[in-house]
């Protein structure tokens, strides 16, 4: 996958290059957000969503125009790479391996027979999830038992990241829902005469991608020049703590709405609360996101990174359902102790990675 790739770009030694070539490539994709959300969001509400979604679709094909015109450029970047053990044997398909290992064979049998169970029984959300996640232990143990010695730790450490990875994601996509509705429902709107799209706000997390990636970079370069702890965990957990503060705004936000005695908004909050809550997550995303995607290249072994790198993704993805949990009973909650809950948890948690850090790296064997 394209996140691989630009891994391929660097040697495994040369860490700041890598780095810094993630951060170009993160400002790459939030060009196209930044536009879209502008675009996309205003043609949407003004005419028609088909427009919107069709002006979307047009985005994504020249996108995929501008891949093809460039492959010459990229030279040995996305070949295929001779899929080989760590004992020099041919590597088997990874669903043969998860049925020719019993351990493997009893955890996904299990795990994916509660996990249909569930979903005979009407609960097709969580069945689904449970046989995924019975997908990704036996891969996981497969790739864990395919390794040496330096391997095993290093992967070891990537399963943690990805633990990192769901927690960051399950807070910060609460731009997509919770916050997206707090935008349309219960943000002061107005600017002068003007009234602001609540669409438009998801761009601010874009934009400030676009403003603040290369320094956020350079400042890491810097920092590990001065010779301060600059792990690419230590990076992640602190980018977690970030992107947690962030909610804290919103909690302030959320107290300044008002209501009558019918349950009406009577008063709605500041903008400028939104705008500082994603500044935050935009440097805590910058610490973390980027940063992690560079990490997975260095630590997994060649022939399974781009199988690593799709299990990071679908890190993410579990990260959004978590996300949408949340979501679903912040109307129970309400909106200042889902927002506060956010922000120590992710502050505890991010904590809690910074003080076992040395002994995670001792794990990497280097790979920072």
């Amino acid at each position: 996958n394209i996140s691989t790739m630009v891994g391929g770009l660097y040697s495994k030694t040369d860490h700041n290059k890598r780095d810094m070539g993630f951060y170009i490539f993160y400002m790459g994709i939030n060009i196209g957000a930044a536009v879209s959300a502008l675009l996309v969001g205003y043609i949407g509400e003004t005419y028609n969503w088909h427009y919107g979604f069709g002006l979307a679709g047009i985005g994504m094909a020249i996108g995929q125009l501008g891949y093809w015109k460039g492959q010459k450029y990229l030279v040995h970047v996305g070949n295929k790479v001779e899929l080989e053990t760590s004992n020099n044997k041919k590597s088997d398909n990874l669903f043969l391996q998860i049925f020719k290992k019993t351990n493997s064979l009893l955890g996904f049998s299990l795990t994916a027979i509660l996990g249909l169970y569930l979903g005979l029984n009407g609960d097709w959300d969580y069945g689904l999830l449970l046989i995924g996640i019975a997908f990704a232990v036996g891969f996981a143990i497969v790739v864990y038992n395919d390794g040496n010695k330096i391997e095993k730790d290093r992967i070891l450490v990537t399963y943690l990241a990805f633990l990192i990875v769901i927690v960051f994601w399950g807070s910060f996509e609460q731009a997509g829902g919770l916050m997206n509705l707090y935008a349309s429902q219960k943000t002061d709107l107005a600017l002068g005469s003007f009234m602001v799209p609540a669409s438009w706000f998801q761009s601010v997390n874009a934009t400030f991608i676009l403003i603040f990636a290369t320094l956020v970079g350079s400042f890491w370069i810097w920092w590990k020049k001065s010779g301060y702890e600059h792990s690419s965990l230590f990076k992640m957990a602190l980018g977690v703590i970030i992107m947690g503060f962030g909610f804290f705004f919103m909690s302030i936000a959320s107290n300044e709405v008002t209501y009558d005695s019918s349950g009406e908004i009577i008063k709605k909050s500041a903008m400028y609360w939104l705008v500082l809550a994603y500044f935050f997550h935009t440097i805590g995303e910058l610490c973390a996101s980027p940063v992690a995607l560079s990490f997975i290249t260095k630590l997994a072994p060649a022939r399974w990174g781009a199988f690593m790198m799709g299990a990071y993704f679908a890190a993410t993805g579990l990260g959004n359902k978590v996300a949408g949990i949340i979501g679903e009973n912040a109307s129970e909650v309400g909106d200042y102790w889902t927002f506060t809950g956010i922000t120590i948890f992710c502050s505890i948690f991010g904590l809690l990675v910074i003080l076992i850090l040395k002994p995670l790296k001792r794990l990497v064997h280097n790979a920072e």
